[in-house]
């Protein structure tokens, strides 16, 4: 298969600071590295040209995406508010999301930078496409950013593809291992959508994501969140793909599947407490592949999100290319057998409940 692949150096370039994770540095907090930083995204576009991946990639050159296009889904009055932080020496979007001068424009380069990886699919350029782009963006929302978001790249994606490309239903798939609120906020009561979110219960933010959140007006029943324990492994995530997310995608049949991909679910991760490990996320991507391509035509595009090991996090991302391409690199990920073998991988009876839970969800699926 031909796998588009959305990389720009000054992605690399958005300056969150010197936070300590996300604490501001003061008199009470000695100045660090902001947990959402370059390193991450860096190793992981690395680890796929040493492996031997990155020739067989086709790239796709992004853009900024315009004002008229951020504002599909965005308040002029903050699309404005940052541009004119942006212009001096930046500030803070809202919740936890700090940023420097430029930001305004590498934001825009990363939302454009997901809407050319849907054009790409669409237009059949590729079969598939992986847009590594940097701020993420599915916790913005409307009027100001949050969990280090700036622009909700994966719903302006969506938006343009029904504005512009004759899209009528989208599904996003969010495996990020924070809620995907801004996601959720931007389709609340649009039925075209079915938004999806795999999360820890209440990490972030811990005000939402929660199994009764089920959309609104014409959107209800469109949007399903799998609050998972703290402590879930591949056992329950390939469950909930199994009991919910896939009969979700077969029960909605949508046009078009977009996966805003964070790695915080990975077992070392600093900032979640869940267990993931590079093949957990390779079958997750297999599943979709393999609903894609019977909902579909194969129309599935993934667009970079969390993820804060910037040890652990390059192999999670290289399996998930794997996965996509159809082949294996050059290299193992050496940290597989240690998460492998951390206790209670398998699907536990708790996990099993919450699960349960959601699969009533199905039904409410217009």
């Amino acid at each position: 298969m031909s796998t588009g692949f959305v990389w720009h150096e000054l992605y690399m370039w958005h300056d969150t600071g010197g936070y300590a994770l996300y604490r501001h540095p003061g008199l009470d907090v000695e100045p660090y590295q902001h947990a959402e930083n370059p390193d991450t995204k860096r190793r992981f576009r690395n680890v796929l040209e040493v492996a031997g991946l990155w020739d067989d990639l086709v790239p796709i050159k992004p853009r900024q995406a315009t004002v008229a296009e951020i504002t599909r889904f965005h308040d002029a009055d903050y699309v404005e508010r940052i541009r004119t932080l942006s212009a001096k020496a930046g500030g803070e979007a809202g919740d936890n999301t700090p940023f420097g001068r430029g930001s305004y424009e590498i934001a825009a380069l990363g939302a454009g930078g997901v809407i050319e990886a849907v054009d790409a699919v669409l237009a059949g350029k590729v079969d598939n496409a992986y847009a590594l782009v940097r701020p993420p963006g599915h916790h913005a929302e409307a009027n100001r950013g949050r969990g280090f978001c700036i622009f909700g790249n994966a719903a302006l994606a969506a938006l343009h593809a029904m504005a512009e490309r004759g899209i009528n239903r989208i599904a996003t798939v969010d495996w990020d291992t924070h809620h995907g609120n801004g996601t959720q906020s931007a389709f609340w009561t649009d039925p075209r959508v079915l938004t999806m979110s795999l999360h820890q219960d209440r990490c972030f933010p811990t005000d939402s994501g929660m199994v009764e959140e089920n959309g609104a007006d014409a959107g209800a029943g469109t949007n399903i969140n799998i609050p998972l324990p703290p402590g879930s492994g591949v056992g329950a995530y390939v469950s909930a793909f199994e009991r919910v997310v896939i009969p979700a995608l077969e029960k909605f049949k949508p046009e078009l599947i977009i996966v805003p991909s964070g790695f915080d679910a990975g077992g070392y991760d600093p900032l979640g407490r869940q267990m993931l490990h590079s093949d957990g996320y390779r079958e997750m991507t297999a599943m979709l592949l393999d609903a894609a391509a019977r909902l579909c035509d194969g129309r599935l595009v993934l667009c970079h999100e969390g993820g804060y090991s910037a040890a652990t996090l390059p192999y999670m991302g290289m399996a998930v290319m794997e996965t996509l391409l159809g082949r294996r690199g050059t290299l193992e990920d050496p940290f597989l057998p240690a998460l492998q073998a951390m206790g209670q991988q398998a699907l536990q009876p708790h996990q099993t409940q919450t699960i349960d839970h959601c699969v009533a969800l199905l039904d409410r699926i217009p």
